[in-house]
């Protein structure tokens, strides 16, 4: 695989660069989240997303999920933001929240779903590298570093692809287990609970009384 970069050694700056100029070039790097490693690459290069998708073994029109640096960068890219759903970004990002939300009509990027969904999953990771890196670099499209059907990445090692298909593995040993993300769909109709993981429905619904799980 790509060269390995050791995060608890050295310069976080260093490594951030490092990762820059590969996404800048067009490349797909592995980063770790906050439990498991995934694939990252620049969210408006069509090439880069489309050869994540091909890492992973992704069915056609399949959308990568979008991962920004803060809230300020998610209003940027996203449209019909409500009171709640603002709300919802500012408690629970950065962390284990992805939102399903419309994106702002006009964008130069394909996540893989040629322009079909009307929908974009964004999310503030709270990784402390991800985090750094997605404040320089702006939004990011990525996915789990598995092929599809395969458990999420613990470790670098459980990500199987070619020397020359990354061009970086960002190293932070073996990450801790920990819940998946809660999922939720919001728009000007509401805010609806997709799916329950590190955030329950109940901190949802103290924030958007009427959320519900469907």
């Amino acid at each position: 695989m790509g060269k390995e970069v050791d995060l608890k050694k050295g310069e976080i700056n260093r490594h951030v660069n490092k990762a820059l100029k590969a996404i800048a070039e067009g490349y797909v790097i592995a980063i770790p989240l906050e439990h498991s490693y995934a694939f990252a690459c620049d969210a408006f290069r069509q090439d880069s997303v489309r050869a994540m998708h091909v890492l992973r073994g992704d069915p056609l029109f399949t959308a990568a999920q979008v991962a920004v640096g803060n809230v300020k960068t998610a209003e940027g890219v996203v449209r019909e933001l409500t009171p709640e759903i603002s709300a919802l970004m500012k408690k629970f990002w950065p962390g284990l929240l992805s939102l399903n939300l419309r994106p702002q009509k006009g964008l130069s990027w394909d996540l893989g779903d040629n322009h079909q969904l009307d929908r974009v999953s964004i999310r503030v990771p709270k990784s402390k590298f991800a985090k750094a890196l997605l404040l320089e670099t702006g939004p990011l499209a990525i996915a789990s570093g598995a092929r599809v059907g395969r458990p999420t990445p613990k470790e670098l090692s459980d990500i199987f692809v070619l020397d020359s298909d990354l061009a970086f593995q960002f190293n932070n040993g073996k990450l801790r287990n920990g819940p998946v993300s809660t999922v939720i769909e919001a728009d000007q109709d509401g805010v609806r609970v997709l799916r329950v993981g590190a955030i329950s429905l109940e901190e949802i619904q103290a924030i958007a009384p009427t959320a519900a799980l469907i």
